[in-house]
């Protein structure tokens, strides 16, 4: 091949042919985040982030950084302070919506969170048009048209890690706690490149949004001008200076979108213009396509050497199953008839000085081809990455010898950190004639190692099985018949709809179980009840006995006023409301711990942020709301005891809140269920005025709960009202949040 000329073929290996003014390699998490945050904060007019996951909850900046920045940290409150303080620039956010696989990790109402957490200039859509089985992977920012982020990397949990990757730290923390070292390659840049970002977001966003994003910028220059853009990150001088590139997408048969395989054409023929040296970081390797590929053309070319950089263990049954045994294929055709030091699939692990052992999570997607291309982008060498998902990546050429110079550099930087190595001392490896023998050798004993890959010993050799079908397809799980009889993929199920099935069996298997104690269990009636209550009655074991029922009724949903009728009935209107309070008490008590146990498991993420507003105005309202709760009838007792456990106020409050508001109507059906008893017993105009007089203080009692909480309530806000704030902000606020009900409802 002419070294002046790269392969690119737009329509065949890649969607455009293109430039890059200036670009610079982000190497590892904690880089890209910062570097992140630099541009956001520098923004003017626009922002578009397109992700497999957009996490509101991410800080992009750790340490002596976080400290001393004037802007927020946190990914959520740095875009609605960047949205606030210019209200004429625009932000963008698109997020696949499917998310049940990951659902320990993701935020599951990330719309309507995202939507509460900022103004109106930021706008919000989830990607629900991806066929079944595959997902939304492009990882993609652009800020105001001249700056483009693309790679490996989402703003998401578990992904943040520095370059020295130390077996333990306390900021590598995610929602299943402090997770292992990470690895990640993300890249910036500007130029003719971001135009052709600019219409792919774009493209996306009018897919499935019923808004119209703003136009690309006109007045952008995308010409070899010298001056870096204005939102170029600061601390990240480019690296590539007027570097030839061509971007490869994967595209899936989305509705009638035509489908495009740009990524799998284009490593195929990069891997054939090979003629030293191949080096690839990827998260997943199975796609055996490829491994014919790689021991095509080491066969072809006697001085070619290979070495791939995966992880270590797998996570999870489907991991194991459908990749590292898949992977356990890839690695017999890649070294079939090959000599074993040319050809290396490896991991990167340390162990420290204590003992402690470490191996790094590669979730990187980079290949260098000799020191002529370059490869950063989102696709694994997966099936589900060449046909499925979405994807992109960028592949910059060695047009200058310059530009050579830096992606041999790049090569080198990454296997310098993978091995333990200087930067300095990894020239003189590829001079030898065995680079991939010594990279291996010799390495440092206190750094990172390189290993090979040895994956027998998490799982057995599967020539396929339905891990591999469901986690790493080539072609959607399922298709829809049409009219014409013929056949278009399934899309992925929505997140809503996904929610409200859950919602639906929950509901479903509550009411079989009611159901199924109603008719099994004998006892479980007013009559019963009654009658077991009468037996205590005037023994030591009456207060016992009313306490076992209450907790037995409040655990099987049985209404309270029954129970409070019946205590009151037999015990009469002093000690029956006594006796009823204190099991209405204890029953609280323990069905709110369940309810705090239950949201710690996950209860707390599937309400979302209608459950968290609501969760925020019980905390303000404490003792006060609940008792005002407690008064109205407006939810059985077990749901609110289970709800005001998943909440976030005391059990404390809880428990004087209940008291203050079960306490008086407590009075009222003791008299009402005392008279109930009389007038049974011995009819009589007193009896029968008791219990008139019961059940009008009672409907006056509610009636004055009411009358006091919107009291209360309108106190509250006139109070706010005269504090001071930013009305433009509390009328947005306003609508979001009105948005957000709607949304939630």
């Amino acid at each position: 091949m002419n070294s002046k000329h790269s392969i690119f073929e737009p329509g065949q290996n890649c969607w455009v042919e293109s430039k890059a003014r200036f670009s610079a390699p982000l190497i590892d998490c904690g880089n890209y985040y910062k570097a992140l945050q630099s541009a956001i904060v520098n923004a003017s007019h626009s922002i578009f982030i397109v992700g497999w996951d957009i996490d509101s909850r991410i800080r992009l900046l750790r340490g002596q950084d976080e400290k001393t920045s004037e802007a927020p940290s946190v990914i959520s409150d740095l875009l609605a302070w960047k949205a606030e303080q210019n209200p004429d620039i625009k932000i963008y956010l698109l997020r696949w919506d499917s998310s049940l696989a990951f659902f320990a990790q993701r935020e599951m109402w990330a719309k309507e969170v995202w939507e509460e957490k900022t103004p109106d200039n930021v706008e919000t859509e989830l990607d629900d048009t991806i066929p079944m089985g595959g997902s939304q992977h492009q990882k993609i920012v652009v800020v105001d048209d001249e700056v483009v982020f693309s790679g490996g990397m989402d703003v998401s949990t578990n992904r943040w890690d520095t370059r020295d990757h130390p077996v333990l730290s306390e900021e590598r923390n995610g929602p299943d706690g402090e997770y292992g070292p990470l690895h990640d390659v993300q890249m910036v840049s500007s130029g003719a490149v971001v135009e052709h970002f600019a219409k792919l977001v774009r493209w996306r966003w009018q897919r499935v949004a019923q808004s119209t994003p703003l136009d690309i910028r006109e007045n952008v220059d995308y010409s070899d001008g010298a001056q870096l853009p204005k939102a170029w990150p600061e601390d990240y001088p480019p690296l590539f200076e007027n570097v030839s590139c061509a971007l490869a997408r994967t595209i899936p048969f989305m509705d009638d979108v035509e489908p495009a395989q740009e990524v799998r054409h284009m490593l195929i023929d990069l891997i054939s213009e090979a003629e030293s040296f191949i080096f690839i970081e990827n998260q997943f390797t199975t796609r055996q396509e490829i491994a014919e590929a790689l021991n095509k053309q080491l066969k072809l070319k006697p001085d070619l050497n290979v070495v791939i950089v995966s992880s270590y263990e797998p996570k999870g049954k489907f991991e194991c199953e459908a990749f590292w045994a898949s992977r356990i294929e890839f690695k017999a055709i890649l070294e079939n008839g090959i000599e074993p030091d040319r050809v290396r699939l490896t991991y990167s692990s340390v162990e420290d000085i204590k003992g402690r052992k470490a191996y790094k999570r590669i979730h990187s997607k980079v290949m260098t081809i000799d020191d002529k291309y370059l490869v950063i982008g989102s696709s694994n060498l997966s099936n589900r990455s060449m046909t499925l998902d979405t994807e992109i990546d960028t592949v910059l050429f060695g047009n200058t010898a310059k530009n050579r110079e830096k992606i041999a550099q790049v090569r080198n930087d990454l296997l310098a950190e993978h091995t333990g190595r200087a930067l300095d001392d990894m020239p003189a490896l590829f001079e030898h004639s065995n680079p991939v023998k010594a990279l291996l050798e010799n390495q440092l004993a206190h750094g990172y190692v390189l290993n090979e890959v040895r994956d027998e010993e998490f799982t057995e050799h599967s020539v396929e099985n339905v891990f591999r079908t469901l986690s790493d397809p080539e072609e959607p799980l399922m298709s829809v018949p049409t009219m014409g009889g013929s056949a278009i993929p399934a899309r992925n199920p929505r997140r809503r709809s996904v929610m409200i099935m859950i919602g639906i069996t929950i509901i479903a298997i509550l009411g079989g179980l009611m159901y199924w104690a109603s008719q099994s269990i004998e006892w479980l009636s007013s009559e019963n009840i009654s009658a077991f209550l009468e037996k205590s009655r005037g023994t030591y074991f009456a207060l016992p006995t009313v306490l076992l029922v209450y907790v037995v009724g409040g655990l099987l949903f049985f209404p309270v006023t029954v129970l409070s009728l019946a205590v009151a009935a037999i015990f009469g209107p002093i000690w029956g409301p006594i006796y009823g309070m204190l099991g209405a008490l204890v029953s609280s008590a323990l069905l709110f711990v369940i309810g705090k146990i239950s949201g710690n498991a996950g209860l707390r993420k599937i309400g979302g942020p209608k459950v968290a507003a609501v969760d925020e105005k019980l905390k303000r309202s404490g003792i006060v709301g609940v008792a005002a709760i407690r008064m109205l009838p407006i939810a059985p007792f077990s749901l609110v005891n289970l709800v005001a456990g998943i909440s976030s106020i005391g059990i404390v409050q809880f428990l004087v809140g209940t008291f203050l508001g079960m306490f008086p109507p407590m009075i009222a059906k003791g008299l009402v269920g005392d008279s109930i008893a009389q007038i049974w017993k011995n009819p009589s105009v007193e009896t029968i005025s008791y219990l008139a007089i019961g059940i009008l203080v009672w409907a006056l009692m509610i009636w004055g709960s009411q009358k006091f909480a919107r009291y209360y309530q309108m106190r509250k806000e006139a109070q706010q009202g005269n504090m001071p704030t930013n009305d433009t902000n509390n009328a947005s606020s306003s609508v979001k949040n009105s948005e957000a009900d709607e949304c939630a409802a």
